[in-house]
């Protein structure tokens, strides 16, 4: 039979993370790890999804809960598609859902000797660029933490509802060269939006990430943006798309938020087939919640799993990342 274990985890940031809804100094994970009678493993994690309320001990439970129901869909102790689809029925969207369909991910892959990638019909993995983001804090300390990122080609800058253009100058005089992306995570209103936006676009920004918050989205009707949306707290799975269509140019897929590779990669599918552009994120975390991102990064014009890059350590068998290019992951990690 297969079994499963789920551990809470402590990880702790290489500093404070100041973002407009508080400030983080270690993410707490839940990881669960799954084994088959022939010794293969298959391991995933989660961040859950704090602004709606998860904790780790929540997620915990839930995984408990659910797993037993779960694991008798595999026939044979097998991982099959109906064991995948099991886990949508029995979980909503959400970090639980997420981290026992990517643990089935990675055990099936084990099984099977087959990659996760061609399961997601990918037709390879290549290395991607991902943000490095820089968190809210003083002038001094932006300056700082701009001038230590002059590697990284593309920065996510975090920005609240008083600090926002200056925080992009002086990254850009940090930093001449950089690719710049900002998140409001829900900050703003539509008059702020208007009023930032030109000097924004002026100072090279390429995009803001959820300016106002989820629910309000109608503020953005008929809003004539010089930069392209992107929808993040606003954008949870499938269902939630049609609130977007017309407002947002870009969503981001999180797997913590969407429930899984299963539901990311089904999103991707519908969110491009209706003219919206993607960007792969995450709630932080390690090399190991980043893994399945990586397959929805392959097909997204952006790409947000810089979490391992932000704590102090990483797993075994870590992603590699060089000055913000990530290689694929090893199977020895995931997949």
């Amino acid at each position: 039979m297969i079994t499963g274990a789920v551990a809470i985890e402590q990880w702790e940031l290489v500093e404070p993370f100041e973002i407009a809804r508080g400030v983080m100094t270690a993410i707490p994970l839940i990881v669960l790890t799954l084994s088959d009678r022939a010794g293969n493993i298959g391991r995933a994690e989660a961040a859950g999804v704090d602004y709606d309320g998860e904790t780790p001990e929540m997620l915990q439970s839930q995984i408990e809960g659910v797993l037993p129901l779960v694991l008798a869909a595999a026939p044979g102790d097998v991982v099959n598609d109906a064991t995948l689809q099991a886990v949508q029925e029995l979980l909503p969207s959400g970090g639980a859902r997420n981290a026992i369909d990517c643990a089935l991910w990675d055990l099936r892959a084990k099984q099977s000797g087959i990659p996760a990638w061609r399961y997601a019909s990918l037709p390879g993995l290549r290395s991607l660029t991902t943000v490095y983001t820089l968190g809210l804090g003083t002038e001094a300390d932006t300056r700082r933490k701009a001038r230590a990122a002059r590697g990284y080609p593309l920065l996510k800058l975090k920005c609240d509802a008083d600090r926002h253009v200056d925080v992009v100058r002086w990254v850009r005089e940090e930093h001449p060269t950089a690719r710049i992306a900002v998140d409001a995570n829900q900050s703003w209103n539509r008059d702020l939006l208007e009023r930032v936006l030109p000097p924004l676009a002026a100072l090279g920004v390429e995009m803001v990430e959820q300016p106002v918050p989820r629910f309000h989205d109608a503020q953005l009707d008929g809003l004539n943006a010089v930069l392209p949306l992107a929808a993040d707290e606003s954008c949870v799975d499938r269902e939630s798309l049609a609130e977007l269509f017309g407002r947002y140019q870009f969503v981001n897929i999180k797997l913590d938020k969407c429930g899984g590779l299963t539901e990311a990669l089904k999103m991707s599918k519908v969110a491009l087939a209706h003219g919206l552009q993607l960007m792969v994120g995450n709630m932080c975390g390690t090399s190991l919640g980043m893994a399945p991102g990586f397959l929805i990064g392959q097909c997204c014009r952006y790409v947000d799993l810089d979490g391992p890059l932000l704590q102090m350590r990483d797993r075994e068998h870590a992603i590699t990342f060089t000055d913000g290019v990530m290689q694929p992951p090893s199977s020895s990690l995931w997949g």
